[in-house]
This record gives C-alpha cells, sequence and structure tokens, in this order.
C-alpha cells in the first residue's frame, strides 16, 4: 500500500510518462556540454570569418549584415560566453577590440530596447566578468573600468527617450541626435518595462541614480496605468498613457515586463517589485491560466481574444522557479516541450484550439527561452527529466540548423526550410544556457560557498559568491559587485575620480597654465611661437560650444615642461613654497580625505585657486600652454584675480567641476533636469510595499515536491518496503 502511494506522488507531480527518462552519468553530461562549446565555437569562428564588423551572421550566404544598429551587435552580445566558457584569451581579445571604440556617437536611429538590452547588458556583464579573464584593471574597479563608461556613454544616449509627459520612453533613438522627428509615440509594453536591470546596475557602479530612477518610474507608470482587474496591455502611447493594443498576455510584447519585475527585485532588493509581480500574477491565473497554458485576453475584462501558446512564454517557468514556485513551472514545461516534440522546434505561433502551429508565425529563429527555463528548473530541482529535454533541443538544433557558415534559423517547423539569418542571442543566449545546463560546476552555479576578496577604494569586498541575475538577453549582473560600490551608490562618481587622479599621476609630463598682465622673461630652453591676431585659443567649454577665444595680439603662445611642477614668472624653476599647494596636492589631499572618511572641502570655494589674504594665484594649473606678452614691458606685473579666473576657464570642464563644487554630490550625468522633474512632479506615488523585504525570500519547496523529486525522508531501500 505504501509503495502504491509513492508511485502515485511521482505521478502526480506530472513526469511525463509517455517516454523513459534517461539516467545521466556525470560523463555524459560534461560530453553535452563539450558539444554544446564546439556548437559555440563553430558559430562564433563563422561570425568573425565572414560576418564581422557588421552586426549579424548571414548563416546561407556566408556574410554579414547590419540590423540593429550597425555596431558589431554578435561580437558584444557574446562576449560574456567566452568567459562562461572559459576562453580567456579570445575575451581579452575582443574587449581591445571592442573598446577601440571610444563612443557610439553615430548618426543612426536604434532600436531603444534592443540597445539596452544586448550592448548595455553586454558590455556591463563583460566589465564584471573581467577580473576573471586576467584582464588589467583599472584603480577603483568594479566601479571604475573602461567598459562601464562605454555602457553609460550608450545609456546617456538612450536616456533622451524616456523625456516623455508619462516617463515612459519612445522605442527608438537616434544615437547623435536624440528621439528622431516624427517618432511614434507608441511602444510595446515590454519596451518601456525593461530598463531596471541595466540601469540599476550602471546606478550602483557609477553613483549616478539617474539611470535606475527613470527606469524606475517607468515601471511605476506601467503600474499605475494597469486596467482595473490587474492586467496590462500589449502597446501603449508614451505622451498619454492610453492603451493602443488592449491583449494582455504573457508573451511577445510584454513578456520581459514581468520578468524585470521578479530579476529586478532580487538584483537590486527593491521589495515592492516582487509585490507588483505577484499582484500581475494573480490577475494572469485568474485570467489568462488555462490548463498549465496562458492565452491573451482583454485587459479590461479578461474575455479570451488569442487561445495560443507563443515561443515567447517559455521564459515563464524560469521565472516561476525563481520565485519559489518550482512545482507548477513543472507542469508548465512539460506542455511547451510537448510543443517541441511535435515539430522539433517551438513555432512562434502555436494554436492551442487546432493543435498546429499558425500560419506565417511557423518560424523559430534560434530562439533561447525553452532551454532558459529548462535551465533555471534544473538547477532548482535536478530532475534528469530537465536534462533529456536539453538534449532535445541540442539535437534538433545540430540536425536541421547547422550550416558550413553557422546556424540558420528555421523558416518553417513543419518541414524544417532554413532562413538566411542567425541572431546575435543564439551566441548570447541559446547555446550560454545549453552550456550551463551541462556545466553544473560552472562558476556561474556557485551556491555561494566560495568567493573572491577583492581591494577596491572603498575597502575590501567579497565577491564571486554567485546568485548571478541574467538580463533578458543572458547577459549575468553579480549583485556583490553592485554592493562594493555601496559609495557610489550615495551619489560620489568614482570613476571620474580616478580618471582625474590617473591623469594627475603622469609625473613626466606636466603642463601649466599662468596667465600675465605684463612681462615674463622666457626660459633659455623654451620656445616661442608667434601667434597672429587671428589665432584663436580652442578651450575645453569653447570645443563643445562651438566658441573660441582671441589672443591680444601683443602676446605670444609659449610651449613649458617641467618635473617639479612650479616655475617663477620669468620661466624658471623654483621650490614650493611652505604655503603653496598644487593641484595635485589638492586632488590628491581630497581623494585620501574621502577615503579616509574627512573632509578638507575648504569653506570658502575661491581657496582652491586664490589665497584669501591677496590675489596671489597658490595654485598652478595642469593646462598645455602659458600665455605671455609678445613685447613684454621691463616691470613684472603680478596677475589680476579676474584674468586668473578667465585663463580658469581653459581648464577642461571636469576639472572645473571637481575643484568648484562639492564633488562629493557631483553627478555628471547631463539630463539632470529630467531627474529632477520627476522627483518634483512625484506623478506616481511610491508602492506601499517599499520596505516589506520578506517578500524576497522564496518560500521552501512543499514536502510533495522534496519527497517526489529528491526523495528526502526515503531511501531506496525504504521506497522498496
Amino acid at each position: 500500500m505504501f509503495k502504491s502511494v509513492i508511485f502515485l506522488l511521482f505521478i502526480g507531480y506530472g513526469c511525463d510518462t509517455s517516454f523513459a527518462v534517461r539516467v545521466y552519468k556525470k560523463a555524459d553530461i560534461l560530453k553535452l556540454r563539450e558539444e554544446v562549446r564546439e556548437m559555440f565555437q563553430h558559430a562564433y569562428d563563422s561570425y568573425l570569418r565572414y560576418a564581422y564588423p557588421y552586426d549579424e551572421l548571414r548563416p546561407l550566404s556566408c556574410d554579414g549584415v547590419d540590423t540593429w544598429g550597425s555596431y558589431s551587435l554578435t561580437l558584444i552580445d557574446a562576449l560574456d560566453t567566452l568567459a562562461i566558457m572559459g576562453n580567456y584569451t579570445e575575451f581579452n581579445r575582443v574587449v581591445e577590440l571592442v573598446l577601440q571604440k571610444k563612443d557610439f556617437d553615430a548618426d543612426i536611429n536604434v532600436s531603444v530596447f534592443e540597445t539596452n538590452i544586448r550592448i548595455i547588458g553586454g558590455l556591463l556583464s563583460a566589465h564584471l566578468l573581467s577580473h576573471r579573464t586576467g584582464l588589467k584593471l583599472e584603480p577603483g574597479w568594479p566601479c571604475n573600468g573602461p567598459l562601464l563608461r562605454l555602457a553609460e556613454d550608450v545609456a546617456q544616449r538612450l536616456i533622451a527617450a524616456f523625456d516623455t509627459t508619462t516617463g515612459m520612453p519612445y522605442g527608438t533613438i537616434n544615437l547623435r541626435s536624440g528621439v528622431p522627428p516624427g517618432e511614434t509615440s507608441v511602444t510595446c509594453t515590454a519596451g518601456v518595462g525593461t530598463f531596471i536591470i541595466e540601469f540599476g546596475t550602471l546606478s550602483r557602479l557609477t553613483g549616478d541614480p539617474l539611470y535606475e530612477e527613470v527606469a524606475y518610474n517607468a515601471l511605476l507608470a506601467l503600474y499605475h496605468h494597469k486596467s482595473p482587474i490587474g492586467l496590462v496591455g500589449n502597446h501603449v502611447d508614451v505622451m498619454t498613457g492610453r492603451w493602443t493594443a488592449q491583449d494582455a498576455g504573457i508573451g511577445g510584447g510584454v513578456d520581459s515586463y514581468y520578468e524585470y519585475l521578479v530579476k529586478g527585485a532580487i538584483l537590486l532588493e527593491r521589495p515592492e517589485l516582487m509585490s507588483m509581480f505577484m499582484e500581475a500574477r494573480k490577475a494572469i491565473e485568474k485570467y489568462l491560466k488555462k490548463d498549465d497554458w496562458f492565452v491573451w485576453a482583454t485587459m479590461l475584462r479578461g474575455h479570451v481574444t488569442l487561445p495560443v501558446f507563443q515561443s515567447l512564454e517559455s521564459y515563464w517557468p524560469g521565472v516561476l522557479s525563481l520565485v519559489g514556485e518550482s512545482d507548477t513551472a513543472m507542469r508548465i514545461i512539460h506542455n511547451y516541450h510537448s510543443v517541441w516534440r511535435q515539430y522539433g522546434f517551438t513555432p512562434e505561433v502555436y494554436n492551442l484550439g487546432t493543435g498546429e502551429a499558425s500560419s506565417s508565425r511557423e518560424s523559430y529563429p534560434l530562439r533561447p527561452e525553452l532551454i532558459e527555463s529548462i535551465m533555471y528548473l534544473y538547477r532548482d530541482t535536478r530532475d534528469p527529466i530537465l536534462l533529456q529535454m536539453g538534449e532535445d533541443i541540442l539535437r534538433s538544433i545540430q540536425h536541421s540548423a547547422r550550416t558550413p557558415c553557422g546556424y540558420a534559423t528555421i523558416k518553417d517547423v513543419r518541414d524544417h526550410r532554413k532562413e538566411d539569418r542567425m541572431e546575435s542571442f543564439f551566441l548570447a543566449e541559446t547555446t550560454k544556457y545549453l552550456y550551463l545546463l551541462f556545466d553544473p560546476d560552472n562558476f556561474i552555479h556557485n551556491p555561494g560557498v566560495h568567493g573572491t576578496v577583492i581591494n577596491t577604494p572603498n575597502g575590501e569586498c567579497v565577491v564571486d559568491l554567485g546568485g548571478y541575475v541574467f538580463n533578458t538577453e543572458a547577459h549575468p549582473i553579480d549583485p556583490t559587485m553592485l554592493y562594493c560600490c555601496h559609495e557610489a551608490r550615495q551619489g560620489i562618481n568614482i570613476s571620474e575620480v580616478h580618471r582625474i587622479y590617473q591623469m594627475l599621476e603622469e609625473e613626466d609630463n606636466i603642463k601649466f597654465m599662468t596667465t600675465i598682465e605684463g612681462s615674463a622673461k622666457v626660459a633659455p630652453n623654451e620656445t616661442a611661437e608667434t601667434v597672429q591676431n587671428e589665432t584663436m585659443l580652442n578651450t575645453s567649454e569653447g570645443a563643445k560650444s562651438g566658441t573660441v577665444e582671441k589672443l591680444d595680439q601683443n602676446q605670444v603662445l609659449i610651449k613649458t615642461e617641467t618635473r617639479t611642477g612650479y616655475v617663477n614668472i620669468d620661466g624658471t624653476e623654483r621650490e614650493k613654497t611652505k604655503n603653496e599647494s598644487s593641484l595635485r596636492d589638492i586632488v590628491k589631499d581630497r581623494i585620501n580625505s574621502y577615503y579616509n572618511n574627512t573632509s578638507s572641502k575648504p569653506e570658502n570655494e575661491d581657496e582652491l585657486a586664490f589665497s584669501s589674504d591677496n590675489n596671489t594665484p597658490t595654485t598652478q594649473f595642469d593646462v598645455d600652454d602659458i600665455i605671455v606678452p609678445q613685447n613684454p614691458p621691463e616691470q613684472l606685473q603680478t596677475p589680476s584675480e579676474t584674468k586668473a579666473k578667465e585663463t580658469f576657464k581653459i581648464l577642461p570642464k571636469v576639472l572645473q567641476d571637481f575643484l568648484n563644487s562639492d564633488w562629493k554630490s557631483k553627478s555628471k550625468c547631463e539630463p539632470q533636469h529630467m531627474l529632477e522633474r520627476i522627483r518634483k512632479e512625484k506623478r506616481y506615488p511610491n508602492h506601499p510595499d517599499v520596505d516589506k523585504y520578506e517578500l524576497l525570500l522564496t518560500p521552501a519547496p512543499s514536502f510533495l515536491q522534496r519527497i517526489s523529486l529528491a526523495g528526502e525522508f526515503l531511501n531506496k531501500k525504504q521506497l522498496e518496503m
């Protein structure tokens, strides 16, 4: 009798009994892992050989094509996969290649959504994984680094899309000029709610709150505009908040909004996001769920409009596993896998009424969502049936999608005809999730039993503790790195401070600017260059604004270099007096004082440049040129405060801001007016559950789940009793 009860428990849990479950030994799993590695390498090498520097590979034509932005998308999207698979040499080589691009200044229109998840997500993940590959790290890492700066450059170009009346972003942006003229204000729900992971990570690492607050405000906007029954539609007008497509579902156009509520809550420890998801899930369970399938319905009344399954919905079981609902997720994923077994792939749309692939939506573009959920559930349950599902997917792709030049989209799952496209997510997601499924000892799976101690500007910090949060493009973010930059979260731009500090550490080439009214002698080893009346002196500010400053006709431009850092007015070197401080000393003192939690900021900001007792400059400025009169009179004159302040304007803007403001709270992001407006208007009230951190706790598996999956409390001998 007891054995019968146990048998029924196994059947009742939802195991698919239509085929025998294979037993996988460790060697079998590792063999599958190496097959996935070869799959990735074949596709990656083909991209480099035939398609780079284009965005994507065309695996039938064996050439490349630009699709999302003409920025070598596949290369950036695949970066962290190289690190996860242990190919550190190639990772480091590609990082150097990517960093040749100083910024993303280009007159092209791009998808805000795709650029965020693929480019910003890929750069951030590569930045956080770079310490594992032996890449040389800058001072202040992980709160500083070239990949981080490049990611922030992209984010600054996307941020203008959020400048709308609702706070929800436009769908398209020009990387150089902002929102294109005539751009539609209608975008999909996922295009509004899929930023909190990337933008939140940027804010926590750089100390600029703009990104996280803008992304969070967009999520609040969607929450505020949900229907009375708790559902959201598919498309919304970002200027009015009016829903232009009112079909509610969990698939395409909506999917990653729900995903980011859960993952954003976990990564950033924001319980209100988890509460928003739980509220939404109640409505989904009530109106959209039908026998472990999910349909589309009207957002206002919940009436079914489309009884279909979309391939993009396959992420849902993985999300449920993150909130402790693996038992429910297992039943759902068996349904999805049954569609895969029917065709060898999951079509974009599957009609639940007819049990067939929908006409005109029968393709499979090598999507990762099903294998993503399988990987999450296997990590949670260790059910071997999930390994078999993963092997089914691997076999189908190898058999029907492989070409001599890569892997091709399946144009029609019914006859497995190919289409000439390999999207970047095949290397970023599909191969990565397959690899992680078959690599149980990968560092990504670290359950928190070991970590790495690193030194940061804020002291020692422990990283690599696991708990990685994947964005919707499978780019993993290490939450411990965000905690390491806790000082940056208070508004201190560590990246900019270290850039200045590193610049001032260049001992061998220090140059100074001094403005002199009167005469001066030119040192014997210096050269003078006569400057004509029309000679223009470009400043860092003038270069940006298009303005320039003329030199007086009796002035010449003199180049000077010195190792000591101090010069007399006549050009000869001298020692520093006890009352003088160099710019280097001031910056070093400020940085060191901050790290020691002490402040040396003068009460009067003018003390940075001038003594309070007289107008004599006490700071030598780090710039390129010295301006002196061309025909100096016999008597030297002390520079006036006004003239010296004019000279100070020639300094790079970042140094002006650093010296003339409260540098501990200075934010370097330009569109601060947007952040100030969001804070001032408070259009959307804070969610009431902002402090309910218990919502972030995952409930323990149920007794029936533990006993059926792991045999807890019962060993083999007891089961045979």
